[in-house]
């Protein structure tokens, strides 16, 4: 078969994968193509956090269609892991299916598989190749392959903001304070889908008052996302939605200082189930590393920050960042605007900015990119 079927294949089994992202999270997304003859006779993918994997879906699919995968070439996303998790092994599945060859895109990072996997095809007498399509293999699933090389969450910095840079009205209009439109917000929830943590600033909670939970219409949501406020000296308001609201657990990480001289609202937050983690300041700010260290210990693979300038800034001038979602609603607010974005990036240590995507909604412009940095140049360019 020639590098370029090989590529083609690859390329519909990547169109699966993506399919599952927002429903597969914490673990990659992964699709499956099986080819026999020169045709497709079976294909899958991953499609939620804790059911079948995309081989053992594909496989299933070749034989509700009347087709034996025995001798058949399998292209993968990911290499078949090799262990028992919440599902049995699919290296095993495919040893049993008595496949020929296996082509993956990419290695498993994580320390279960890592060639593992491959290892065990090989052994059985199965072709192995690695390689196909593997940048963007390895950009599908990028956050799975920063923690397992790092430790730490993927950062998703998003924001909306006006043509003028600004993300808030000074005297917001009747229906609330919003700067982009339903259908911009409709998207962000399907990023918050796929995220296992969203963190914001305390300035955030005090003047929004948000639930910072997943909602989409007709859709129930299994786990909810931990919410995180950095909130250094303990201001969260011990009424707001985050403390009444049980859909989602809550995170205040604040100085260990403000913990101790605020013990009777610290016992309060407690005893409405709200963790506080003393992180303590570094340079008068919050230490964000020491934070997103914690998170990623606790398994969070994916944060997005929804906070204000300053929030938003911080991460992306420490390079802690690694990808922006912003929303650019057609409206110049000038003096009725407030909280300038422009004016809290006014630094010098801007990262640049790489595989851009633009999107509209409605009237609203979409603006995606990943942030480069040596992991993200690794990422995009394994060679």
């Amino acid at each position: 078969m020639t590098t370029g079927q090989h590529q083609d294949y690859m390329q519909r089994a990547l169109e699966l994968a993506a399919q599952g992202i927002g429903s597969v999270e914490p673990n990659p997304a992964v699709g499956c193509v099986v080819v026999k003859d020169r045709r497709i006779i079976g294909q899958g993918f991953h499609q939620r956090f804790g059911g079948p994997h995309a081989e053992i879906n594909a496989l299933a699919d070749c034989r509700n269609h009347g087709f034996d995968p025995a001798g058949a070439m399998v292209y993968v996303t990911l290499e078949p892991c090799c262990h028992t998790g919440k599902t049995g092994p699919c290296t095993q599945a495919l040893i049993e299916a008595n496949v020929g060859a296996v082509v993956a895109a990419v290695q498993d990072p994580s320390d279960k598989i890592a060639g593992k996997g491959f290892d065990q095809l090989r052994q059985a007498g199965i072709d192995v190749t690695v390689g196909v399509c593997e940048a963007q293999a390895r950009r599908l699933n990028a956050p799975f392959f920063k923690f397992a090389n790092t430790g730490r969450p993927w950062v998703i910095a998003k924001w909306a903001q006006s043509i003028d840079g600004k993300l808030s009205w000074r005297n917001p209009p009747v229906d609330g304070n919003w700067i982009s439109g339903s259908k911009s917000r409709q998207d962000v929830h399907q990023i918050r889908r796929r995220c296992q943590a969203i963190l914001v600033g305390v300035n955030t909670i005090i003047s929004d008052n948000p639930r910072l939970t997943v909602r989409i219409p007709g859709q129930s949501i299994e786990r909810q996302p931990l919410r995180v406020v950095l909130d250094t000296h303990l201001r969260t308001p011990i009424d707001c939605h985050l403390t009444t609201t049980a859909e989602a657990p809550t995170l205040i990480a604040a100085s260990e200082h403000a913990i101790q001289d605020n013990h009777d609202k610290a016992a309060a937050f407690r005893e409405a189930g709200v963790e506080l983690l003393p992180v303590n300041p570094c340079n008068q700010n919050p230490d964000l590393p020491y934070l997103l260290t914690e998170l990623g210990r606790r398994g969070i693979q994916q944060l997005l920050v929804e906070g204000g300038p300053t929030v938003l800034s911080s991460f992306i001038t420490q390079h802690l960042a690694d990808e922006l979602c912003v929303y650019i609603a057609p409206l110049l607010l000038g003096q009725d605007g407030i909280a300038d974005m422009a004016s809290a990036l006014n630094v010098s240590a801007i990262p640049k900015l790489c595989d851009v995507k633009i999107n509209t909604f409605e009237q609203d412009i979409k603006i995606s990119a990943l942030l480069s940095d040596d992991f993200i140049r690794t990422l995009l360019d394994p060679s």
